[in-house]
């Protein structure tokens, strides 16, 4: 069942709604094209799919009847194409996060994770690495030999931690999306967050809510050392110091009449600031003028 009503708001609705796609007995050469499509988009992402890029071998071992989804499954992760689009292009963390997502449906939901993973491929290699998704437990009780795998990160199953939710929605950027053309490339979407063992708010995907705008944090997590309205106190202050992170910040350079006569309006951006306590309420009243919304206030010191 899905994990929450607001499902359309966020979304996820596809996933909610749509059947699983599977190879059921007495399956037909058509029914056979459809689970090859539907684990292209899975595996791959939803990356755009060339048709010289086809594993056109491996299509026809499964339309033949010779493999199980599962081991169509296993060719694809395992094939060059697959390390071309993300194992060669990515770093080690982020790589470990897209299998798990493309294979098994969910984020990972701690550290301890990453690290077997991590350890795991230095030790056996890629296909150990890929083969230890696709033979465990977990992959068979969800999926078994017939079903593609789907996210099962939005929905409420036994088994599924609630951290694992909020972390879904880092990974997964919108339907019409892919996991090669996301904002902050190869770099980890939940390593910091991972390492605190802490969850991460959810972050609505792109076209979901108020045209997709929600804080993304910059590659380098950096917030800059000025506060909106001038140098942050001197060091030794007294002053607490906060992080404040925003959303939807128009420039003063773009006043509400140009967007009143239909012209195209500024881009909206993710930005944060270091200001300190005596600056704070300001601050918040300027975001507001510019049209921004604040994500979060969190202690910067």
């Amino acid at each position: 069942m899905g994990i929450t009503t607001a499902a359309s708001r966020l979304g996820v609705t596809a996933f909610m709604d749509a059947p699983r796609v599977e190879l059921r007995p007495n399956w037909t050469k058509d029914e056979a094209q459809t689970v090859i499509r539907a684990v292209y988009r899975q595996v791959l992402g939803n990356d755009h799919l060339m048709k010289s890029e086809r594993l056109v071998s491996l299509e026809s071992l499964l339309s033949d009847g010779c493999i199980t989804v599962r081991d169509f499954v296993r060719g694809v992760a395992k094939s060059e194409l697959y390390k071309s689009k993300f194992f060669y292009t990515s770093f080690q963390t982020r790589f470990i996060e897209l299998c798990y997502k493309h294979l098994l449906g969910r984020a990972p939901y701690d550290e301890s994770e990453v690290i077997y993973h991590l350890d795991l491929y230095q030790n056996q290699g890629y296909d150990a690495e890929i083969d230890s998704y696709i033979d465990s437990v977990e992959y068979q009780e969800n999926f078994g030999d017939n079903i593609v795998p789907y996210y099962r990160g939005f929905e409420t199953q036994t088994g599924q931690k609630i951290a694992g939710f909020p972390r879904m929605f880092q990974l997964y950027r919108g339907y019409a999306t892919s996991d090669r053309s996301q904002i902050a490339g190869s770099a980890s979407r939940l390593a910091a967050e991972l390492a605190r063992n802490s969850a991460s708010a959810v972050v609505g995907p792109a076209g979901s809510n108020s045209s997709g705008w929600a804080y993304r944090a910059s590659k380098g997590g950096n917030a800059p050392s000025r506060s909106m309205g001038g140098a942050a106190p001197i060091a030794g202050s007294n002053s607490r110091m906060f992080r404040v992170e925003v959303t939807k910040l128009v420039g003063r350079g773009y006043p509400n009449n140009i967007r009143r006569l239909g012209t195209p309006t500024a881009r909206r951006s993710s930005t944060s600031f270091i200001v300190s306590y005596d600056k704070l309420n300001d601050t918040l009243r300027e975001v507001y003028l510019q049209g921004g919304k604040v994500a979060s206030i969190t202690p910067a010191n």
